[in-house]
């Protein structure tokens, strides 16, 4: 054995949430990676410590999300679904909403349609198993409304539920796995 190395993580070192107003949150985080290194063939010890800073924005502390970027607002038994501004962001100006499957129902993860960028096209999953009861329909003569307003006007469908139990498999804005900004 020649060398031998300690890491320790400190995720979060600090954290600070804001909650305004409007329901939108923020998020304030900072994460510290240090390593050492004991080298044997040359007696060396090295450390190497790092740095993060997350800022997570506009993030509604009323919603509901999932891993796959969408949001969800439930009232009931109902629940009215959307993708995140990090989702809209990542796919750029939405050109085509598509939603096909209107008075379905389809069990969670299942695909209830598409959203098409300038450069991409994407599925949308279902984040709850139910009857899909609505579609926004503004959304055909403006998609654009979901880069604008994606927690608005740019909603896409009401499911109604039919399996209240998933709601809690949904994740809240204390969960780590809501994506972030990182500067």
């Amino acid at each position: 054995m020649s060398n031998v190395t300690l890491v320790e993580q400190f995720n979060p070192l600090l954290r600070v949430d804001f909650e305004l107003k409007n329901s939108f949150k923020l998020l304030t985080q900072i994460n510290k990676d240090r390593a050492l290194s004991m080298s044997f063939d040359n007696n060396l010890l090295t450390e190497v410590h790092g740095l993060e800073y997350v800022v997570g924005l506009g993030i509604p502390a009323n919603l509901k999300y999932t891993k796959d970027h969408e949001w969800v607002s439930i009232e009931g038994d109902v629940a009215t679904v959307g993708i995140t501004h990090f989702a809209q962001k990542e796919l750029g100006d939405i050109v085509y909403v598509e939603v096909e499957t209107l008075d379905q129902t389809l069990d969670k993860d299942e695909v209830f349609g598409t959203v098409e960028a300038v450069k991409t096209v994407s599925d949308l999953f279902l984040p709850l198993s139910g009857e899909i009861i609505a579609f926004n329909d503004a959304l055909e003569s403006n998609p654009e409304s979901v880069n604008a307003d994606p927690y608005g006007a740019g909603w896409m469908i009401k499911i109604k539920i039919s399996n209240l139990a998933e709601v809690e498999e949904l994740l809240s804005t204390e969960s780590s796995e809501i994506p972030t900004i990182e500067i």
